[in-house]
């Protein structure tokens, strides 16, 4: 391993992700020992580490190494939980998530970039990550509920079905709001329909398929 990304992936976590009130030191153990690199498309490999959303295939992107740290911090993930992803994009945040201890499904509509994430996490010892290429607004029906459901993509609002996936006391991690400045939230199931809400970072990410802008036309 080069010195040089060792360096680069120290300077990440201790210069980028600690300072932006990231102190959970399970997180930042993940984002130390997850090779982000290995995660990102091989054109942009030298950015892996750089405070930038990176690019991948069909406009989608990686959120930045801040966002995804402040988001597994208030994910509050516990080793045996069950996550749900919607979006799996490069799989670097279901690989953490894992290495966290979570049980992960995760969702990628784009088979491309599942198969892709798949072998990712494969040569990552990540095998039990289960991987499925589908639309998650279209028919997709959990056999279970789960503890914690991570949206990597944007809406003008939660989707109200992700709700009908989490169990009481899980948490929801979302995107909403339009661009330019979007919000990052955790929502919290208190009980029944009662939710709490938590606002993370402003952030501007892709919108979920199926849930894109509509145009605005005037006469």
């Amino acid at each position: 391993m080069s010195l040089n990304i060792e360096q680069a992936r120290y300077n990440m976590v201790e210069q980028q992700v600690r300072p932006w009130e990231v102190l959970d030191p399970v997180v930042l153990e993940a984002m130390r020992e997850v090779p982000r690199e290995d995660f990102v498309p091989s054109r942009h490999r030298r950015l892996a580490f750089s405070d930038l959303r990176i690019p991948l295939p069909h406009d989608q992107v990686m959120m930045k190494p801040v966002e995804e740290g402040r988001m597994l911090q208030a994910l509050q993930v516990e080793p045996g939980q069950r996550v749900l992803e919607i979006g799996t994009g490069s799989g670097f945040c279901a690989a953490c998530l894992a290495w966290m201890g979570a049980r992960v499904t995760t969702i990628e509509i784009h088979a491309d970039l599942a198969d892709s994430a798949h072998l990712r996490l494969e040569r990552q010892g990540m095998g039990a990550v289960e991987v499925i290429c589908a639309d998650a607004l279209q028919g997709f029906q959990p056999a279970q509920l789960f503890d914690v459901v991570v949206v990597t993509a944007s809406a003008a609002d939660v989707p109200d079905v992700v709700h009908d996936w989490v169990g009481q006391g899980g948490r929801i991690f979302a995107v909403r709001g339009c661009s330019p400045a979007m919000e990052a939230v955790c929502q919290t199931h208190v009980a029944g329909d009662r939710w709490q809400s938590e606002s993370l970072f402003e952030t501007d990410l892709p919108r979920l398929i199926g849930l894109e802008d509509q145009p605005v036309f005037e006469f």
